[in-house]
């Protein structure tokens, strides 16, 4: 069973995470930036994901890398697979 401070430290994990994820969203969704740099964004979106929770690859595949592609599609037309797509 985690102590309440193990439980304190991965809220406080999965608080930054979300508040990394919610930034590049707005970020790539309101600014005129390339479809290069946008991607750039979700792969270091990722990396930091894989920073804080390692091993947890497929989580962010299947939680928040849906929502990347479906922002790109819509801000820049239907995206080629990118080197952090797990197509």
């Amino acid at each position: 069973m985690p102590t309440p401070d193990e439980l304190a430290e991965e809220e406080r994990r999965v608080r930054q995470l979300r508040l990394v994820v919610a930034l590049a969203l707005n970020t790539i969704g309101q600014t005129d930036m390339s479809l290069e740099d946008a991607r750039d964004m979700v792969a270091a979106v990722r990396q930091t994901a894989l920073c804080l929770f390692p091993d947890k690859a497929f989580a962010f595949d299947l939680i928040y890398l849906p929502r990347f592609r479906r922002l790109l599609a819509a801000r820049y037309g239907t995206a080629p697979a990118a080197p952090w797509s797990v197509n």
